[in-house]
């Protein structure tokens, strides 16, 4: 008994209402989610409340945020709803079909490829909708922290946080520039040659970004950042427009044709050799959808294979 009354008496309603509003951090966008009136949210909000007997919710300005015995509570409403969630689909299962909801994160460059395979994993599986979310390493980071998802695509994996990852694919990490620059007809280019050069960097917090400034820092090579960008589309048209030198995956040039503007240099310790990983928090008990996506990509990502272009040549996606 807490309150004077038992927790058991909380619907299920007030428990999902409160869950949304901890989330979002706000009445009024718990009530636009969960499409009811801002007045049924504080209402039952005040009930369920009542029920614990002790504030959930502390307001400073304009934003809620959750007392101690709100995060407990909001932690024992997401276990609650993922076992349920889980439920529904061993029942789909056990019913001989695949149906539920995957939640999967990616950082930036896994865009050029993970959509494909969630276009045929979802023409496989119908019954499965998915959550597809396009963050840096530290969104990533920060998301794993949270538990907000069932999965994560990296490939730079996280030191302080405890998972179970799988690698799938290779990402090597190249350097480029506009077809016309002086060193894209030069062979085995000493890195020390990237010295004072313009270069176009991807933002703080970037996992390709952190690869390559430890390869310069052990190389003592120091390059002119002109521009920091968060996209690699971005960067890519900033290469042709001759703003300077940048260091992308090779699946960024995914789509790129033979009369791309870009080119791959070939530079000595170049390409950086990483590789993209599937991962789960550490104790996470993975959903029949997350586990049937998981097998999916771990067969299906090696024949991913496409031509790249490389000072005139064809180079395969996977090293």
């Amino acid at each position: 008994m807490i309150g004077g009354e038992s927790l058991i008496q909380a619907t299920l309603h007030q428990l999902k209402v409160f869950e949304a509003t901890a989330r979002n951090g706000s009445f009024t966008r718990a009530a636009e989610e969960l499409f009811i009136t801002q007045p049924t949210v504080s209402s039952q909000i005040k009930q369920l409340t009542k029920t614990v007997g002790l504030p959930l919710f502390e307001q400073i300005g304009k934003r809620l945020y959750l007392t101690n015995a709100g995060n407990e509570l909001f932690s024992t409403c997401q276990d609650i709803f993922e076992r349920l969630e889980n439920l529904e689909m061993k029942i789909a299962d056990f019913q001989g079909t695949k149906q539920g909801k995957l939640r999967l994160s990616v950082v930036t460059t896994a865009k050029y490829f993970i959509p494909r395979i969630l276009g045929s994993f979802s023409h496989l599986y119908e019954g499965i909708d998915v959550s597809l979310q396009v963050n840096n390493h530290d969104q990533i980071q920060k998301r794993m922290t949270e538990n907000m998802d069932d999965l994560y695509v990296l490939s730079h994996l996280p030191e302080d946080i405890d998972l179970i990852t799988q690698p799938f694919l290779e990402n090597p990490l190249v350097v480029l520039a506009h077809k016309d620059h002086p060193l894209a007809t030069q062979s085995q280019i000493p890195i020390t040659a990237l010295n004072n050069l313009p270069f176009i960097m991807r933002e703080p917090g970037s996992g390709t970004r952190k690869a390559v400034q430890d390869l310069f820092t052990k190389n003592n090579v120091s390059v002119q950042v002109r521009l920091e960008l968060g996209s690699n589309e971005a960067i890519k048209q900033a290469i042709a427009g001759g703003l300077g030198l940048s260091v992308l995956s090779k699946h960024t040039l995914n789509s790129e044709g033979i009369n791309s503007e870009v080119a791959i240099l070939d530079v000595q310790q170049f390409p950086i050799h990483c590789r993209w990983h599937i991962a789960y928090l550490s104790g996470k008990q993975l959903s029949v959808v997350a586990q049937t996506f998981l097998e999916y990509l771990l067969t299906q990502s090696p024949p991913l294979i496409s031509p790249i272009p490389k000072g005139g040549e064809y180079l395969s996606l996977v090293s």
